[in-house]
């Protein structure tokens, strides 16, 4: 096989692997991130203070460590809970009728078609109308757990927080992943926080393998649906 046999062949695979399909996400931040290394200090300097910086924050009753810096870890706990209903009934009518009456003429000399038209009487009447319903019903749970890190802190001091976990079984994959934005202050004890309490909050549950890619179609098939549609 020669080389200009070789190069159609590669331009034909690279627009397959261009069209392919490729997995989405709807998060804007990573999902991991490096924890930074804390600053090493030769000597610490006394501040007469029983605060020092860089000191892990905990509570006075517990060792338990808060989340504050970049790679510290807490819990999400997932309750998403969203229902909405929606109906419509539309019902209008209307009728309309009207009457005329011809100017009518005692001439003897207007005699054939047009006397006719003058003694005639009119009448015309119409009725429409229209009933319309309709119900619309949405309803979604999701509910779980996972553990995300802390990718970046606000200047407020808010915590910049994503997570992922994926679980890979009989040649499936499934991947949950969140982000959002945490308030220091909605932090529970264990370190967990209810995803209602979270701003921004981005959650997917998304998965790969035969199953999905059974319920789902190829972009070959969106293709041919779209563009062999004759109606």
């Amino acid at each position: 096989m020669n080389i200009q046999t070789l190069w159609p062949l590669a331009g034909c695979a690279a627009l397959l692997a261009g069209c392919a399909d490729t997995p989405t996400t709807t998060l804007r931040v990573p999902t991991a991130v490096t924890a930074v290394a804390p600053p090493s200090y030769v000597e610490r300097a006394p501040t007469g203070s029983l605060f020092q910086p860089n000191a892990p924050i905990a509570t006075m009753f517990s060792g338990e460590k808060r989340p504050r810096a970049i790679g510290d870890t807490l819990k999400v706990q997932i309750d998403e809970k969203l229902s909405a209903n929606q109906k419509v009934a539309t019902d209008t009518s209307r009728e309309n009728k009207i009457a005329t009456k011809g100017p009518g003429t005692d001439s003897n000399n207007v005699r054939g078609a047009l006397k006719s038209i003058l003694n005639l009487d009119a009448e015309a009447s119409g009725s429409d109308s229209f009933v319309g319903k309709g119900t619309t019903e949405n309803s979604n749970r999701f509910t779980g757990r996972i553990a995300a890190s802390v990718i970046n802190v606000l200047p407020n001091g808010h915590l910049v927080v994503a997570g992922e976990r994926s679980i890979a079984y009989n040649e499936g994959v499934t991947t949950l992943r969140f982000s959002g934005v945490v308030n220091p202050e909605d932090i529970k004890a264990g370190n967990v926080v209810a995803s209602a309490d979270i701003v921004d909050a981005r959650l997917e549950a998304v998965g790969r393998g035969g199953v999905a890619d059974t319920a789902s179609r190829s972009w070959v098939q969106r293709v041919l649906s779209k563009g062999l549609a004759i109606w």
